[in-house]
């Protein structure tokens, strides 16, 4: 028997890479995925749920496989009113690994950033800090929490200044070397090799940087 997986953000760039990643490997079953919005994946592997994300507790019962993968984030240009972006950063993969640990699902990774500590006075930061904390609260026998610098890949929206920067990150890159490493751009690509490699063999730390993702995305053939 396969595994079957569950994603949350499979519209997004990364979740939709991670999900043709996911059906094309013959070790999973099954993908359950809840969306807002229908994807634009058709699969026989594949079982949607179109539904409001922010109450992911109500379909308790429909949240059951072998290990999440949480691809759910959004951006303070995208979202502006603050309320509604810690609904979405932090209220949702919280809320998936408190359903893991009620239906006994084993394995939660979830895409965070760079830069995540409870404890700052940036905003974003502190909310993706907050989130990991209280995902680690529900001690599932296995998370890992990617914390990726800036993706460079296309999304399906045009944000000007992302794309500004991820040019000149190309550049930056190539001084960025030593400590400073991890601060590299990073592909969309490398995160879903690392999630998959995750999904299949442990690793000794819960919150995994940047330089360190690209290393794991390596061992993933």
């Amino acid at each position: 028997m396969g595994k079957t997986a569950i994603i949350l953000g499979i519209t997004g760039l990364t979740g939709n890479l991670l999900a043709e990643s996911v059906l094309a490997d013959s070790r999973y079953d099954k993908l359950i995925s809840f969306h807002r919005r229908k994807s634009n994946i058709t699969h026989p592997k594949l079982e949607e749920h179109v539904v409001d994300v922010l109450d992911l507790e109500k379909y308790e019962s429909l949240f059951k496989g072998d290990i999440v993968f949480c691809c759910i984030g959004t951006t303070q240009s995208k979202t502006s009113d603050k309320e509604t972006y810690r609904q979405i950063d932090y209220g949702i993969p919280v809320s998936a690994a408190r359903l893991c640990k009620q239906n006994n699902i084993p394995q939660f990774i979830a895409i965070s950033a760079l830069g995540a500590n409870a404890e700052s006075s940036v905003f974003y930061n502190k909310v993706k800090g907050e989130m990991e904390r209280d995902v680690l609260k529900q001690n599932l026998q296995e998370t890992y929490l990617l914390q990726p610098a800036l993706l460079a890949g296309d999304r399906e929206e045009k944000r000007m200044t992302e794309k500004l920067a991820i040019q000149v990150f190309k550049v930056f890159n190539f001084f960025l070397i030593g400590p400073l490493k991890k601060f590299q751009s990073i592909k969309p690509e490398a995160l879903v090799a690392a999630m998959q490699y995750l999904s299949f063999n442990t690793y000794a730390d819960n919150r995994i940087e940047s330089d360190v993702i690209k290393k794991i995305a390596g061992k993933h053939a």
